[in-house]
């Protein structure tokens, strides 16, 4: 964990400390699922994150350990984002906050691809996606 201090022992405070605000999690969903690895790429989603936050997001990201900075194999201008194992370890939070978005929201059937897989065979699902996300860190 970076070098800020805590505001409680409570885990979920802690937790909430590393990657509890909307773009720190937008920004690791974007890796787990959506393939945007670069810093263009990050300010392309629906969200249209400011380039001053997403800078700050990244940057707390990286020091907490939840991803990490590779070079661009086509580019020395880009730099690609991965996700480390502790950010591959935030799937099953995102999955259940997924099914909860599911249960009280109205969520396009264009967004169900992910949710229908994971309610057929959820830890499957999350097995195969942290092997799947693996593969690409390494």
């Amino acid at each position: 964990m970076s070098s800020s201090k805590k505001r409680s022992d409570c885990p979920i405070s802690s937790s909430l400390d590393v990657w509890g605000d909307k773009w720190s999690l937008l920004i690791v969903r974007d890796l787990m699922f959506g393939k945007q690895c670069t810093y263009g790429e990050f300010l392309k989603s629906d969200e249209k994150i400011a380039t001053n936050i997403l800078a700050s997001r990244l940057l707390m990201l990286e020091e907490n350990g939840i991803i990490s900075k590779q070079n661009h194999p086509d580019s020395k201008a880009k730099v690609l984002y991965k996700l480390t194992e502790k950010g591959i370890n935030l799937l099953p939070l995102l999955i259940e906050i997924n099914l909860w978005a599911e249960k009280y929201s109205e969520i396009p059937e264009s967004q169900m691809v992910i949710l229908n897989a994971v309610k057929k065979n959820k830890a499957g699902f999350i097995e195969e996606k942290i092997e799947e996300l693996k593969r690409e860190v390494l």
